[in-house]
C-alpha cells in the first residue's frame, strides 16, 4: 500500500494549484452510485466520502445503490450518464475486473468512464465463522481437502474482489470450495456469521467487529502487509500461502464526457475529504488509508489494474455464474 503523509500534502497542493475551480459547479445535489447494497465496505466509504464533501462543494452529495449483475447496472448507468458532474460512480476494483470477466460488458471502463481519485484503499481478510473448526489457514486449507467441495465461500457477487480472492486461494491451495454468489456485502456477511457459508474475503472496515465480539475470526490478510486494525493477523503469505494478494481500493469515476474542470474540481475535493483529520482517523480505525491522488494517476493506475485482473481472471479461472 502507498503511504499517505507527505505524498498526499503534494498531491492536494498540486491540485489547489491547478485549473482555477469550475464556476458553475456545483449547484444541486450531486449523486455517488454505488453498485452493492447498503452496509459493505464500498458503500461505508462512500457515504464518508459523501458526508465530507457535501461540506466542501456546498451541495449535498448523497448515495444512491443500485446493486445487481456483478455491479454492471450502476457501472452503465454511469458509463451513460450526462458528463456533468452530477451523477458519478463510486466503485472498488469491480470495475475493471468486470473487463476481463464478463464477455461482453455494457460499457468500457477506459472509454465510458474517467477517474476521479482513489478516496481510500485497503484489502480483504480471509474470514471464517467461529463455530468453524479451523483457527488458522494451514487448518482450514486441511478441512477443505479432506472434504472436496463440501465447504463453501460467500462473495458479494460474481467479479468483487471476494470472488477473486477466493479463486485465487482455491487455485494457489488445490482445494474445492463452492461460490455461493450474494447481492452484495451485508447478505454475504450475514450468510458467514449464520454458519451458512464456511468462508469469505472481507473488507476489515465490515467485519472489524464482529471479530471483537467473536462470532468471526479473521484468518488471514490477502494483502502485502497486516492491518493496523487487527495486527495479529497474518498475511497470507506468512500464513503459508503465496500469490494470494488482492489490494482493494475505492475510488470516484465520473462519465467520460466530463469537462476537465469538473473532473479536477471533484478531484481535489476528495483529496481534501481525504486529508481532513476527522475523515482520515476514521479511515485508519477501520483498516483503511487514505489516498486522495490526481485524476492522471488514477486513469493510469486503472488501465493498470484492467490489465492486472485479466491475468488473474485467466489464471484462476473465474468465471461468473
Amino acid at each position: 500500500m502507498m503511504r499517505f503523509g507527505a505524498r498526499a500534502a503534494i498531491i492536494f497542493c498540486a491540485l489547489a494549484a491547478g485549473p482555477a475551480p469550475a464556476q458553475n459547479y456545483a449547484h444541486r445535489p450531486v449523486r455517488f452510485i454505488v453498485g452493492f447494497t447498503p452496509g459493505g465496505g464500498v458503500d461505508i466509504n462512500a457515504r464518508l466520502l459523501a458526508a465530507k464533501m457535501s461540506e466542501i462543494v456546498g451541495q449535498q452529495v448523497v448515495v444512491e445503490n443500485k446493486p445487481g449483475a456483478g455491479t454492471n447496472i450502476a457501472n452503465e448507468y454511469v458509463a451513460k450518464a450526462p458528463g456533468d458532474g452530477y451523477t458519478l460512480l463510486f466503485t472498488s476494483p469491480a470495475v475493471a475486473i468486470n473487463m476481463s470477466l464478463y464477455r461482453d460488458p455494457p460499457y468500457d471502463a477506459l472509454r465510458d468512464l474517467t477517474g476521479i481519485s482513489v478516496f481510500s484503499q485497503s484489502t480483504n481478510l480471509l474470514v471464517v465463522p467461529a463455530s468453524l473448526p479451523a483457527r488458522n489457514v494451514q487448518e482450514l486449507v486441511a478441512l477443505a481437502r479432506a472434504q472436496p467441495g463440501s465447504l463453501n465461500y460467500s462473495s458479494a457477487g460474481p467479479g468483487t474482489t471476494q470472488h477473486l480472492a477466493a479463486e485465487l486461494f482455491k487455485l494457489r491451495t488445490g482445494t474445492n470450495i463452492v461460490h455461493v454468489p450474494y447481492k452484495g456485502s451485508a447478505p454475504s456477511l450475514t450468510a458467514l456469521i449464520a454458519g451458512e457459508v464456511q468462508m469469505s474475503f472481507v473488507n476489515p472496515l465490515a467485519i472489524g467487529q464482529h471479530v471483537k465480539s467473536g462470532r468471526l475470526r479473521a484468518l488471514a490478510v490477502a494483502g502485502a502487509s497486516r492491518t493496523a486494525l487487527m495486527p495479529a493477523v497474518p498475511t497470507m503469505k506468512e500464513a503459508g500461502v503465496e500469490g494470494v494478494e488482492v489490494p482493494l481500493w475505492f475510488a470516484l469515476l465520473a462519465p467520460s464526457a466530463t469537462p476537465r474542470d469538473i473532473v479536477r474540481t471533484l478531484a481535489t475535493a476528495v483529496a481534501r475529504a481525504a486529508a481532513s483529520p476527522d475523515t482520515r482517523k476514521r479511515l485508519l480505525e477501520q483498516g483503511a488509508e487514505p489516498v486522495g491522488n490526481t485524476p492522471e494517476e488514477f486513469d493510469r493506475q486503472l488501465r493498470d489494474e484492467i490489465a492486472r485482473w485479466a491475468e488473474v481472471v485467466k489464471v484462476s479461472g473465474a468465471k461468473t455464474e
